[in-house]
């Protein structure tokens, strides 16, 4: 006989005391912390535990008793549902706050080293349609709302196909999206439209599951130049269907100026090794930064908030003092922003990146821009900055770093150590991994400045800017 799972309480009039990781707050219940989300410090709420480990448990608020005085009303009509945007109901104000506190909290405490005094976190001027990308995936199993679900009607009859984002630890269950706030309102209105073409022609939408059907992902991005590109992709492979439905969305949309479709038949969605075809227009789009013209391919990465990334990069660039005669090495440099950024102060910069398209929109771009002291190189970090590297191309004055969430590998931060340059400015969007690197680093070097950016308003990331000079 199996044995009954213990039912879990539920605490009435249990107090949010302050904000944790990943978007979710903190109450205490009896000195056991519980996270929770969809709520701020100084809401009090009925708990209904949902999970119980031997230090902490997590739970969802069942009731609110009252509300904070701190809470503002979420604008977005999906929120509490799609997982994202998760702290609107902070005054923004606030959510700068606790990111400045969650930048401090990850540098003492994992990186355990000296600190400078951490200058206050740089809002975003835009705090609503500020993304320059948004990737929805199509789906036939719709998530079902509470208010659709209490609404009595036949959902054998229900049209359960989605266009949208996934569910948060479902991968097959995907939330139909009617406006979403990221991204300029263009990006809701091809998504709508597109929905509904498929709709009303009864395109099948991908089964995530099972993997069949014609509709697989939708991937919209724009740029401050006023260009915009749209990549369709397909699981099955209906010529007729995707000419059509291309052809509509052309005609729908002559602002486009890059649409691409893609047939991805593999079993996940990334599209790094897949091929590009252009249906209309050219295949890519250009950002601009300070008169310098970036291009942006399907598979380029670019910082999402195009505006708040220009003073990402401003700092970056003050950090590292250049005065005209220094070696930079720009790591993980992606599309080359950063490294023709900072290329007109610097003698020569070196920029490496996994992602080879990304490394020939980089030349490009230093090509474009008349910019003829950069050289770029394709492959896994931890393989090409190795000693030989560096001993061929020069020790470096100053490393330009912005990794992956994951941060550096071991191999890269002993290679940087070997180079001994005397500046690294370590741009980060995941202070807690970039604390653990601060700390391998801090043989060599202190940590001189701290600048925290908000790219990312309504949600818990932050990106973190620190300087670090040679001891």
């Amino acid at each position: 006989m199996s044995r009954k799972k213990k039912e879990l309480p539920l605490i009435e009039n249990v107090q949010i005391i302050d904000v944790a990781a990943e978007g979710k707050a903190i109450a205490k219940v009896d000195d056991l912390v519980v996270f929770i989300p969809y709520v701020v410090p100084g809401d009090v709420v009925d708990l209904q535990i949902t999970r119980k480990k031997n230090k902490y448990a997590e739970g969802k608020p069942v009731r609110f008793v009252t509300y904070s005085p701190d809470r503002v009303e979420a604008f977005c009509e999906h929120f509490g549902i799609c997982g994202g945007c998760k702290w609107q109901i902070l005054p923004y104000p606030e959510q700068l706050k606790f990111k400045q506190k969650q930048v401090a909290d990850n540098l003492t405490r994992i990186g355990k080293i000296e600190l400078p005094e951490i200058q206050p976190v740089l809002g975003s001027e835009k705090t609503e349609f500020y993304r320059n990308k948004l990737e929805y995936t199509f789906s036939n199993k719709k998530w079902l709302t509470l208010e659709q679900l209490r609404s009595g009607g036949d959902f054998a009859e229900m049209n359960m196909d989605a266009l949208g984002f996934h569910i948060p630890g479902m991968f097959d269950k995907v939330l139909d999206i009617n406006r979403c706030w990221l991204q300029d309102d263009v990006s809701n209105q091809i998504r709508n439209f597109i929905r509904q073409y498929c709709h009303e022609k009864g395109y099948a939408f991908f089964d995530l599951r099972n993997r069949g059907g014609l509709m697989r992902n939708l991937i919209i991005r724009t740029s401050t130049t006023g260009e915009l590109m749209v990549i369709v992709v397909f699981y099955d492979d209906g010529k007729q269907q995707q000419e059509d439905l291309l052809k509509a969305i052309a005609d729908k949309f002559p602002q486009i100026t890059a649409l691409l479709y893609i047939i991805n038949q593999k079993a996940n969605d990334t599209i790094t090794d897949q091929e590009v075809l252009t249906w209309k227009g050219n295949d890519f789009i250009y950002e601009e930064m300070e008169g310098l013209k970036f291009k942006i391919g399907p598979k380029s990465f670019y910082q999402t908030n195009s505006e708040q990334a220009y003073n990402l990069y401003k700092i970056a660039r003050d950090f590292a003092q250049l005065n005209g005669d220094e070696l930079v090495y720009d790591l993980y440099t992606g599309t080359g922003t950063i490294a023709n950024f900072v290329a007109r102060r610097s003698k020569k910069v070196i920029g490496i990146e996994y992602v080879e398209d990304a490394i020939e929109d980089a030349r490009f771009n230093s090509q474009n821009n008349k910019i003829d002291n950069t050289l770029f190189y394709a492959g896994d970090m931890k393989d090409i900055l190795t000693q030989d590297f560096i001993n061929e191309h020069g020790r470096p004055d100053v490393i330009i770093t912005d990794p992956p969430r994951a941060g550096m590998h071991d191999d890269v931060i002993r290679s940087i150590l070997f180079a001994e340059p005397r500046r690294i400015v370590y741009v980060s969007c995941n202070p807690a991994t970039q604390a653990r690197d601060l700390s391998l680093l801090d043989e060599k070097y202190k940590v001189s400045k701290v600048q925290p950016v908000d790219m990312f308003p309504h949600t818990h990331h932050v990106e973190n800017v620190v300087l670090l000079e040679i001891r």
